[in-house]
């Protein structure tokens, strides 16, 4: 392979790091609004001049964002119409990021009208957007450079993993218990189909196992190589995610959204609806330890 297809190669490689990076953040910080019903109905009302404007404000602080630091894990030099190309891409994944969930979710459908679906997603799309900007900002590796040859001592098997996993418990609970209490998930529940459930459990997995293992946040390396138990990237994304279901089935039936005479389809919906978030915030906790 000659040097030119090897650095097109590796720049093909960079940007679809960055896409993921940018795509896990927006996740991190968009998926609690998701979750907002009075979100909804604002972006099904909301007017074409207010939808545009929606889209100005957020291009301009998204613009600010990526003249310091971006979703990019090599940073461009801060040119003007490089900052302009980073915030088109930014948008571009904040607002692909919740047209999927939305769908998932079923709050657009075939059947939802053009500006209500774009009203919908353009609101949403704000936290995700920003998510995207802000993403090697406040998850970036905070590492001292000169500290990186330091060999550091590994916490026992049993240590490590009791660790991820009370991270991943306290993760899931702080973004679950602000969603558990309301409505929307019962909303979407009765809308939920077997197709979707498996499409929510698999977005579960992926987007968990990207954030903690593909999207080059904080010691990501560090955690490849840790052992424990479970932990494995496969293994420990499975087993985080069942105990972020666990979380999440204890809150619903806290907060009495969920009974024993309840039928066990209707606790499984419910259970991935709200495992889906307090996975997000099951990762979240894992980046942090």
């Amino acid at each position: 392979m000659s040097i030119l297809s090897k650095y097109k190669a590796n720049v093909w490689i960079n940007e679809v790091n960055d896409i993921v990076r940018g795509a896990c953040g927006g996740f991190l910080f968009g998926i609690p609004l998701l979750y907002t019903m009075e979100v909804w109905w604002i972006g099904s009302q909301v007017k074409p001049a207010t939808v545009m404007l929606a889209i100005a404000l957020t291009f301009l602080g998204v613009y600010l964002l990526n003249r310091t630091e971006g979703f990019r894990k090599r940073r461009r030099k801060s040119k003007p119409y490089e900052a302009v190309v980073d915030t088109i891409e930014a948008m571009g994944i904040g607002i692909v990021c919740t047209s999927i969930m939305l769908l998932l979710l079923r709050e657009v459908t075939a059947q939802t009208s053009l500006s209500e679906a774009l009203g919908k997603i353009i609101f949403e799309s704000v936290p995700f957007t920003l998510g995207v900007a802000l993403a090697n900002q406040l998850l970036g590796d905070t590492r001292n450079p000169k500290e990186e040859g330091r060999k550091e001592k590994q916490p026992d098997q049993l240590h490590a993993t009791l660790s991820d996993l009370g991270a991943t418990l306290i993760g899931a609970t702080i973004i679950g218990f602000n969603i558990a209490p309301t409505d929307e998930i019962p909303i979407l529940a009765a809308a939920i189909s077997e197709p979707r459930s498996l499409g929510i459990i698999a977005a579960s997995l992926v987007i968990t196992y990207g954030i903690v293992f593909e999207a080059g946040f904080a010691d990501q390396q560090k955690r490849v190589e840790q052992k424990g138990i479970f932990q494995r990237p496969l293994s420990e994304t499975i087993t985080c995610y069942l105990i972020s279901l666990m979380a999440a089935t204890f809150m619903l039936w806290f907060f009495q959204r969920l009974t024993f005479s309840d039928p066990w389809t209707m606790w499984l919906d419910n259970v991935l609806l709200l495992g889906l978030p307090a996975s997000i915030g099951g990762a979240a906790g894992r980046l942090a330890i």
